[in-house]
Order: structure tokens, then C-alpha cells, then sequence
């Protein structure tokens, strides 16, 4: 038997539990399905797994954020995540809603624990393997998978459906997939060429599943720099503040011959991306007074570069508001409030292909609790498809553990039920 591309074609194959997408969602929902005695197969289109948790590693694997779930969950944003309506009564949650107080900060620590992977804290709450790396990790999750019989097909790409069977592109040609529950955890539209690039949205979309459109998150954004600013690229902008609407940030970024990137960018991406103002604070820690003083202590014969490094006391920051803050006013403290709400100029946002993640994805409308797809019975999705959001600093990662193993529990009770 051949496809129309002239492949072979395998025979039809009953699954019970299949799962594609072999990143962190879709290894925990195997993980769950596995525990609860299903046979579970999953198949990735790369020839690796988990690609893109593994360049996250390359940085320091951030894993979660140790803080209380209330304030933890109010950094989603999304349809997924949102808060219940008023209509729906006292705890309840809407369909689709993205992390429960079952698996939040505490319980991803415990996981990674019982991998034997030891773990630290750092001065915000960011918590990490003491090893910084991802790899010892993956390598453990993926021996206890195998040792619970997940079945880990690689360079396995879903191509879309065959009348009741799903059709997937393998080494040998073609193979046809029955199974009998199915989870998702296709990614999103960030980093395609590691496997996440939204191939998934027509077929569910023509199934009856809405899709939000997708849009770049942690995202750094461009700007035309002048030619005086080349000689800062590559440097990290330290000490100040960025606020975009409510939202504000002290993390440190970075001047790039493109524009700004870096996690303190990325903390306020979303507002700035969805049109709000963001302000540059080039001294938080200094009232407008303390800061005209020093200024004012500059000598006059010095040149305005030399004047703003010495009251700012940073070449970085000097140079951004020559860039940014022109036509400089000559009085100290005019020019001292223009350095503590220096107005951010940009081109908008760098491209979805190199954004940390991405935003939009199957609505929260489209799916039950359980993750479930309400067009797709038995269907289930997790981890990036859907639609939320959130900075990074471990949230991102625990928003895809959490979602997997939600939808990992969901799949267990379908096959369940069926076999009831």
C-alpha cells in the first residue's frame, strides 16, 4: 500500500493513549496516562525531544517561580487562564482555565525532586537546577518514561487527518493511527524550526475548534538606533525601570544592532505590544532632586555625554537619553524628570519566529476542564496550543507542566469511562 507521494503506507494501528508532541506538556501527560496503566504512545516530529525545553536550559533552566498561587497565577493572561465570570458563582472556573492550586510552584519543586534532580532558589524566587542545565533533567524524566512502557516515536510529524484515522509522515513512509483518546501538545508558533510551527491550526480549525491568532510574546522590539549607538551593542541596561501601562519591571536588558531584548523587556512585552506607552526610569532609586543635584555637581566645561555619565553613573544610560530624550533640556532638573520618564521609542515588536513564546492558540471557549476539545470527544490539548501567556522566570514552564498533566488526567478519565 502507497500514499499519493508514493511512500508506503503501514497498516492501520490501534493506539490507547496517544500524545503528540514531545515537549514538557506532552511528556507530563504521558507521565499521567502511563501512571494510570494506559499504553502510551508518543509521537514527535523531531528527531529529538523536548528541543526547545532544552535551549531554555542553555541559559539556566528556570523551572518555576517560588511564590504564594494567588499572586503566582496573576501573571497569565490569556483565555485560558482568565477569571471566572461574576455569573458563574463563588469558585467556580470557566472552561479551559489554566492552572489549579494542584499543580502550581510547590508541587513542579516536588516533581522535579523525585527525578533526583536538587534544586536552589535564587534572590527572586526563580528556582533552578543546581546544575543550571536542562539535559540531566530530560534524561531522568525520559528513563522513567521509558520505564513505565511510554512508547517515544521520533520523527514522527502529524500530518493531518485520514477519514477516521490520524495520518502521520515516519521514516518508513506513512502511518494511519487509531487511537482512543488522543492529547495535543503541538506548541505554538514560537522557535519553528525546534518543531512549534503552528502546522495544527487548519486541521483543528476545520474541525470546529477556534483559534486565537498567534502573536509574538517575550519579545524584544526594534529600534533605529543612530550611528552613536553602536558602540553600546551587545551591553546590559542595569539599574533602571520599565513601565508600560500597570505593569513595571527592573530586570536588566540589553541594546542589540536591532533593538532591545532581554528579560526585563520581555516582563512588559505584552503591554507595550498591545499598544500601551512604555516609559524608561534611567535612575529608580533617586528622586528627581537627588538626581538634578548630581547632575548640577558635573563641571559645566564638561560635554553633555560627560555630564549625563557622570550624574547617571552609567555610559549605558547616558547614551539612551541622548538617544531617546532629545531635544535635552538645559536646566538640571528639567533634565533630571526627563531621565526618570524618558519616553521608549520602537518599531514594534521582533518577529514570532524568534520570541521566547507566543500568544493566542485554542480558545478557552473550545475546550472543557479537562482540557477536552468539545468538537473533538475524547481529544485533548495542553501546553502552549492553548491560549494564555505569561512572562518568563518559570512561569511559562510550569504553565505547560500544569496544562499536560491536566490534560494527561483528562485523557486517563476518558479511556476509564470507555471501558466502564
Amino acid at each position: 500500500m502507497h500514499d499519493a507521494a508514493g511512500g508506503a503506507v503501514t497498516n492501520p494501528q490501534d493506539v490507547g493513549a496517544l500524545v503528540i508532541g514531545a515537549g514538557p506538556a506532552g511528556l507530563m501527560a504521558a507521565e499521567v496516562l502511563a501512571g494510570q496503566g494506559a499504553q502510551v504512545m508518543v509521537a514527535e516530529a523531531m528527531p529529538t525531544p523536548a528541543r526547545k525545553f532544552l535551549m531554555a536550559g542553555k541559559s539556566g533552566l528556570n523551572l518555576t517561580k517560588d511564590e504564594p498561587w494567588e499572586l503566582f497565577m496573576t501573571r497569565y493572561g490569556g483565555s485560558a487562564p482568565r477569571a471566572p465570570a461574576p455569573s458563574m458563582g463563588a469558585g467556580a472556573r470557566p472552561p479551559g482555565y489554566l492552572i489549579t492550586e494542584e499543580f502550581g510552584p510547590q508541587e513542579v519543586i516536588s516533581w522535579a525532586r523525585g527525578l533526583e534532580i536538587e534544586l536552589f532558589s535564587g534572590s527572586t524566587g526563580r528556582v533552578f537546577p543546581v546544575g543550571m542545565k536542562a539535559s540531566p533533567l530530560l534524561r531522568s524524566w525520559l528513563a522513567r518514561l521509558a520505564g513505565q512502557g511510554v512508547d517515544l516515536r521520533t520523527r514522527w510529524r502529524w500530518n493531518g487527518f485520514d477519514g477516521v484515522f490520524w495520518r502521520f509522515e515516519v521514516p518508513e513512509g506513512t502511518a494511519l493511527l487509531r487511537p482512543r483518546t488522543v492529547v495535543l501538545a503541538l506548541g505554538g508558533a514560537s522557535w519553528p524550526r525546534l518543531g512549534s510551527d503552528a502546522a495544527w491550526v487548519p486541521w483543528l480549525v476545520g474541525r470546529g475548534v477556534e483559534v486565537v491568532p498567534f502573536q509574538p510574546a517575550n519579545m524584544g522590539f526594534r529600534v533605529s538606533w543612530s550611528a552613536q549607538m553602536a558602540r553600546h551593542f551587545g551591553q546590559a541596561v542595569k539599574g533602571v525601570a520599565l513601565w508600560a501601562g500597570e505593569h513595571v519591571s527592573r530586570g536588566e536588558w540589553v541594546v542589540t544592532a536591532k533593538g532591545i531584548e532581554g528579560g526585563g523587556v520581555y516582563e512588559v512585552s505584552a503591554a507595550i505590544r498591545d499598544g500601551a506607552r512604555v516609559h524608561v526610569d534611567l535612575a529608580p532609586d533617586l528622586g528627581v532632586d537627588e538626581l538634578a543635584r548630581r547632575f548640577a555637581r558635573a563641571p559645566s566645561r564638561l560635554s553633555i555625554g560627560n555630564r549625563l555619565r557622570r550624574g547617571l553613573g552609567d555610559p549605558v544610560r547616558a547614551a539612551l537619553l541622548m538617544e531617546w530624550g532629545r531635544p535635552l533640556p538645559l536646566a538640571n532638573d528639567e533634565l533630571a524628570r526627563r531621565a526618570k520618564a524618558l519616553v521608549l521609542s520602537h518599531e514594534g515588536p521582533m518577529g514570532i519566529a524568534r520570541a521566547i513564546s507566543s500568544a493566542g492558540g485554542i480558545a478557552a471557549e473550545s475546550v472543557a476542564e479537562t482540557l477536552e476539545l468539545k468538537a473533538m470527544p475524547g481529544v485533548f490539548v495542553a501546553g502552549e496550543m492553548l491560549d494564555w501567556e505569561a512572562p518568563t522566570g518559570g512561569y511559562l514552564l510550569t504553565g505547560c507542566l500544569a496544562t499536560g498533566r491536566r490534560a494527561g488526567r483528562g485523557a486517563a478519565a476518558y479511556l476509564a469511562a470507555a471501558r466502564r
